[in-house]
């Protein structure tokens, strides 16, 4: 029933290599023109693609980690580490090598030209996931984004020419949908989670039923509760200034319920700082922030002490947008509500019960 605080080279960052990651400028790189560019061989069975730590060109100079230092810290940038991870370990499976790790940083991806990254889309279109089922055509194409975009940074630090830029990256994407994944959390649901966060009578519960509101108020991130701060919240408006995706701030609101339970929160802990606080293991608020994957545990141990079923942090943000949609409230609010660049992506976060698009079909029907 503890957090830890976030600790340098730990967590989901460490396992990619990219904790503290800094690009320094590698001996090798001289001014243009003061040293002749030598393009990488054709490699057609691809072997040469799996680099050992000697091999392996300085962080400056390769093409996978100067991609995820262009991604701010956080998610996304996990997210698009394991999908490189994924690329350069199902290459080293199909030459039954036994990959370095991190593999995406072991990986040789300015060699690569169009016929291995052919045979890349065509391993992910193969895989499967635990249970036999396929991936989803959005998860495959998730990696074919983080290779393109690998690509275009070999192509930019001069490590592959243009002609072999453009062949290796000509490939299509995947086509197909899926049922979204995620559901609807009802408000009982909800309740029985905060219920079961304060039955514990400490702080640490008082805190997750305040996160648990914040979630369902706001439809945040993960990441943006555990990065808010206490001075970024005005209990006097209810609003709460955070920070997404690509650095972007916006404000979001509280409900006068939210409200209520966060301010039992911040009167019961007095909390400097993060607004959601880590706790140490003897039960004691920190001064460091809750991490992501913090937040994450916390939606999880109060559903399955409420006897709430398959329920994750994301969810909450699902419920959020089909709630608002489900009032009426128009897509372009929704989407800056949300945070998002894209009413599109909003769109997909609507998880309305099928019971209300059942009734917006009766609806059609009394019109006839």
């Amino acid at each position: 029933m503890t957090d830890e605080p976030t600790r340098p080279g730990t967590g989901s960052d460490a396992g990619s290599g990219l904790s503290g990651l800094v690009l320094r400028p590698a001996e090798s790189l001289q001014p243009a023109g003061a040293r002749e560019r030598k393009f990488p061989e054709h490699d057609l069975d691809g072997a040469g693609l799996i680099l050992t730590a000697a091999t392996a060109p300085p962080p400056a100079e390769n093409p996978g980690l100067v991609y995820l230092a262009t991604i701010a810290e956080g998610e996304s940038r996990r997210a698009m580490a394991g999908c490189l991870d994924r690329i350069a370990g199902l290459w080293a499976v199909h030459l039954d090598i036994e990959p370095p790790q991190p593999a995406g940083q072991y990986f040789d991806w300015a060699a690569l030209r169009y016929q291995h990254t052919a045979v890349i889309r065509a391993m992910l279109q193969a895989q499967t996931k635990p249970d036999g089922s396929p991936w989803a055509p959005s998860y495959r194409n998730k990696h074919l984004v983080a290779l393109r975009m690998t690509l275009k940074q070999a192509f930019l630090l001069g490590r592959i020419g243009a002609d072999d830029y453009m062949r290796a990256r000509e490939i299509k994407s995947v086509k197909g949908v899926r049922v979204a994944p995620g559901r609807f959390i009802s408000p009982d649901e909800h309740r029985a989670m905060v219920d079961a966060a304060l039955a514990d009578g400490d702080l640490i519960g008082i805190r997750d039923a305040a996160l648990l509101a914040a979630l369902d108020s706001t439809g945040c991130r993960r990441e943006e509760l555990a990065n808010a701060r206490r001075d970024d919240y005005d209990p006097g408006t209810r609003t709460l200034l955070v920070t997404g995706k690509g650095d972007n701030q916006r404000e979001v609101y509280l409900t006068e319920t939210a409200a209520a339970q966060l301010g039992a929160w911040l009167v019961a802990a007095q909390p400097r700082g993060p607004l959601f606080p880590a706790f140490d293991r003897w039960g004691n608020v920190t001064a460091a922030h809750m991490t992501s994957n913090g937040v994450g545990r916390v939606v999880t141990r109060r559903a399955e002490q409420a006897g709430v079923p398959d329920v994750t942090a994301h969810d909450y943000r699902r419920t959020f947008a089909s709630r608002l949609l489900d009032l009426g409230v128009d897509l372009a609010t929704v989407q800056r509500l949300m945070g998002h660049a894209s009413a599109s992506t909003t769109a997909g976060y609507d998880r309305r019960p099928a019971a209300a698009m059942r009734a917006a079909v009766d609806r059609i029907n009394r019109a006839d």
